[in-house]
């Protein structure tokens, strides 16, 4: 059996192969979304072995090894890290016609320079042979990034944190432009009783501001972005299930019941929630427009589906799911909120359910803005929908809906230092696509201008919107 991952992988047409090799390969990236942590790009500190960087904290390959009914200790238990990759190994033949099979052989492909399978008879030989890579100097945190050619990366950051390692890989000058990302989800969450309490107090004592009502929250949320913006932070970023809506509470209401909470009355919390929500994220992206950020919503997510495991586990370990909320008539009344008062920023939506691709392609066009190309992003195939089929529906949808020219095209949303092919994934998966237009008549045989139009949506567009 022949290896598959060929020069050619994914492009069907000699016209998709020149395309890619002359417009899309060698662009830089720009992952504008990603959850790596700034600790250890500072550190840059080797890491042990394959399993350290590839398998631990990766919910996608975790979720497989449970549906082939492997034993949580080889997965987040345990066991020691080899038997944890010889387990992986066992699972991978298994994940044919899913996108771990072709993530995990591009990974080990680029960087290792590893071309055959990962299977039980290989396992010992590629663990070996990647863990003596992982311990050259070539393969620390930061020059695994320089030889994926990363050029900038926003990690996702909470309101709290000091940053300091952000400030050590500036002050590093490493040749690549980390940027934190401003993730505040967690004061959102005014349900949460005593941990929403504790976050409260840390917000208060890292900002300086002594919060006892809605003004003093603001004021110390102000100050963070304040903070956040001397860092070179240029988006913010939301998880939510939908766009919050208030349903009849005024000002006075939810400043009573927010103050009746950090006081421990948790009696109205659940009740008065989303109405609170949406009264803070609304002042929230109002800030951001006078930053000139990017706000990126995250929509559609139904999480810790398995509570026995939250509880044994904890959250982001691979129990999520696609939700099927509701989203448009919410999503629309809280853009033209923004817009009535002239404060929308650059907006990037993400829909995790494939059901809601053409109302978050249509919603788009509703809200874009004189002067800048592609304002409001229907923002890439994310989560569940980051493989071949929900690439090519997104892409599609925006083609159909928007303008597919303008978009700001891929990003990894992983906490793994070897994901970037997900970047070579989509251009190829991009150029084929516009390969079989040409094919069929339906785009010009205009390679230089197709070709632009690719570079844009790989790199071009990206750069510009996200200019700080």
């Amino acid at each position: 059996m022949s290896y598959f991952l060929k020069e050619n992988f994914l492009l069907q047409s000699d016209t998709a192969v020149l395309l890619y090799n002359d417009y899309a390969k060698n662009l830089p990236i720009i992952d504008y979304h990603n959850h790596l942590p700034p600790q250890q790009i500072a550190e840059n500190n080797l890491f042990k072995n394959i399993t350290e960087i590839w398998l631990n904290g990766d919910h996608y390959k975790w979720r497989a090894m449970r549906a082939y009914g492997i034993s949580e200790d080889y997965i987040t238990g345990n066991a020691s890290d080899k038997e944890k990759f010889q387990k992986w190994a066992e699972v991978v033949p298994h994940t044919l016609r899913n996108p771990l099979f072709h993530w995990t052989h591009m990974e080990l492909k680029s960087p290792f320079g590893i071309q055959e399978y990962l299977n039980p008879n290989s396992a010992d030989r590629i663990y070996q042979k990647t863990t003596e890579k992982l311990q050259d100097e070539a393969f620390s945190p930061q020059n695994l990034l320089k030889g994926y050619h990363v050029e900038m990366l926003g990690t996702t950051d909470d309101p709290t944190d000091d940053l300091r390692f952000h400030q050590d890989i500036k002050s590093r000058n490493i040749g690549i432009d980390v940027k934190p990302s401003f993730r505040p989800d967690k004061i959102f969450a005014l349900s949460n009783g005593d941990e929403f309490r504790g976050y409260v107090r840390k917000l208060s004592e890292v900002s300086t501001v002594e919060i006892k009502n809605l003004d003093n929250l603001l004021d110390a949320l102000q100050n963070r972005i304040n903070f956040f913006d001397t860092y070179g932070c240029v988006s913010s970023d939301h998880g939510l299930i939908r766009m919050p809506q208030n349903r009849g509470y005024g000002l006075k209401e939810i400043n009573r019941i927010f103050e009746s909470v950090l006081q421990g009355n948790d009696q109205e919390a659940d009740q008065a929630q989303e109405a609170y929500t949406c009264y803070i994220l609304t002042e929230l992206c109002k800030m951001y427009y006078d930053k000139g950020w990017v706000q990126q919503f995250h929509l559609g997510a139904l999480r810790n589906n398995n509570t026995i495991k939250l509880t044994q586990i904890g959250a982001d370990s691979g129990y999520d799911s696609i939700g099927d909320y509701s989203q448009a008539q919410a999503l629309s009344a809280f853009l033209n909120n923004l817009e009535h008062h002239q404060k929308l920023t650059k907006t990037i939506l993400y829909n995790l359910n494939p059901a809601d691709n053409a109302v978050f392609g249509a919603m788009a066009g509703n809200f874009q803005g004189e002067g800048i190309k592609g304002k409001i992003q229907f923002g890439s195939a994310w989560w569940f929908l980051d493989q071949l089929d929900g690439m090519e529906q997104q892409i599609n949808t925006l083609s159909n809906l928007g303008l597919i020219s303008t978009f700001i095209g891929m990003l990894t949303d992983s906490r793994s230092f070897l994901s970037f092919p997900r970047h070579e994934y989509f251009r190829r998966l991009l150029c084929n696509m516009f390969a079989e237009d040409i094919r069929k008549g339906l785009l010009p045989n205009d390679l230089q201008w197709i070709g632009s139009v690719i570079s844009n949506i790989c790199y071009d567009n990206a750069k510009q919107y996200f200019k700080g």
